[in-house]
Formats: structure tokens, C-alpha cells, sequence
């Protein structure tokens, strides 16, 4: 892609998972030029690339439109997650080194100053919570298995379900990881990979419960 066609893609990818654009929103071509500062060429690119990660969808008419998940939809893509990122967790374990482990000590504390905060601040747990997986994906070493996960990892579910977690579920992610580091440690795969799998599936629950209107698990609103 052209560095114009780079800058809208980052724009409207960025807008896309922080909300600012919602589901069903039309992407109007013409609006979206003006917004990321290029002509509308390098945006018809962006717009094939987010179709290819399932960020946006076409119409029959050939509009564009952010991509509305529905439940079933959400479910496949959070158990894809569970599957993939706990074979991930299971082979950084084998390969982990002091220094990665010390990285991902340092996001895991990251994330606690996060929701720590007086409100929580979601943005920086978001951040951290990002970069944390991220190393566990590095650490596996499979190029294959992090371009799989990529698209699972920054659908705007993922920013959508963080926003519906109270502070106890919030302190229960950060416990989750600190498990994770424990078997990570201890270079136990089987243990990372069954902590990562109830990770990714509390993250599905706590956005299903959100979706039907149910209390949270941990009890408080999420």
C-alpha cells in the first residue's frame, strides 16, 4: 500500500476499535478523506484491507459499513482466541527467557497502576493488556500463529468487553496474568495453556452477559 493509503487504513482502523466509529456506521469515502487528510484512491485501499481483517463490510450496493458482529459471530471469534492463544501460552512456556519473563512482569505491573486508578483508567489497561499478549506471542516464536491471531486479538470487541468490566473484574485479569507468569516460570505448558483457555473465555462471557443484559460473574457491573 501507498503511505497515503497506510495513514487511512491506521485512522480508520484506529477509530473503528476505540468506537469513535460504531457498528453500522456507513464509511462514506469523501468524509473519510477529509478526516485522514488524503484523496479518496488511498482510502478505497484502506477500506479493502479492513475488509480483509472484518472490520468493515460491503453491501450489495457497494457501500461500506463498520462491521456489527452478532453474538454467534463474537462467540466463534472468542473461541478461536482460546484455542490459539493457549497454544501460544503452552509454546512460550517452553521457550521463555528471564528476560521476557522480566517483560511481561513489567506490563503485567503496568496493568495494575492501570486499575489501580481513581477511575480505573481502561485506556492504559487496554494498552498494557495488548503488550502483554503480545510477548507471550513472541515468545512462542510462530509468525504463522501470531498473523492468525492478529485479526481475533484487535477486533473492537476486545475494546468493547474491557469496557464492561467493574473493578474486581479488572483485578481478576491482572490475577489471571500473574497465574500465567507463575507457569510461565516454572516452564509448565500444560498449566499456561489451561490458564490462557479460562482467560479467553471469562473476556467471552463477560461481553455475552454485557450483550443479554445479565449481572456480571464477578458480581459487580462489567
Amino acid at each position: 500500500m501507498s503511505r497515503a493509503a497506510n495513514r487511512a487504513y491506521s485512522v480508520i482502523r484506529d477509530r473503528i476499535l476505540s468506537g469513535e466509529l460504531p457498528a453500522g456506521a456507513q464509511l462514506g469515502e469523501e468524509a473519510l478523506a477529509d478526516l485522514c487528510g488524503v484523496s479518496r484512491t488511498p482510502v478505497r485501499d484502506a477500506l479493502r484491507r479492513l475488509e480483509g481483517e472484518l472490520l468493515v463490510k460491503r453491501s450489495d450496493s457497494q457501500r461500506c459499513f463498520v462491521a456489527d458482529w452478532s453474538i454467534d459471530d463474537v462467540a466463534d471469534a472468542f473461541e478461536l482466541r482460546a484455542m490459539l492463544e493457549g497454544h501460544a501460552a503452552r509454546r512460550a512456556a517452553d521457550r521463555m527467557t528471564e528476560a521476557a519473563l522480566q517483560r511481561l512482569r513489567a506490563a503485567n505491573s503496568a496493568i495494575r497502576e492501570a486499575i489501580s486508578a481513581e477511575p480505573a483508567d481502561i485506556t492504559g489497561f487496554l494498552e498494557h493488556n495488548r503488550a502483554f499478549h503480545g510477548l507471550i506471542l513472541e515468545s512462542a516464536q510462530s509468525p504463522r500463529l501470531a498473523a492468525l491471531l492478529a485479526t481475533l486479538i484487535e477486533q473492537p470487541v476486545v475494546w468493547r468487553t474491557a469496557h464492561h468490566y467493574g473493578r474486581e473484574a479488572l483485578r481478576r485479569s491482572h490475577g489471571e496474568h500473574e497465574e500465567l507468569l507463575a507457569a510461565f516460570a516454572r516452564r509448565d505448558g500444560a498449566w499456561a495453556e489451561a490458564v490462557m483457555v479460562a482467560h479467553i473465555r471469562r473476556a467471552f462471557h463477560a461481553y455475552a452477559d454485557a450483550h443479554h443484559g445479565l449481572g456480571a460473574i464477578d458480581g459487580q457491573g462489567r
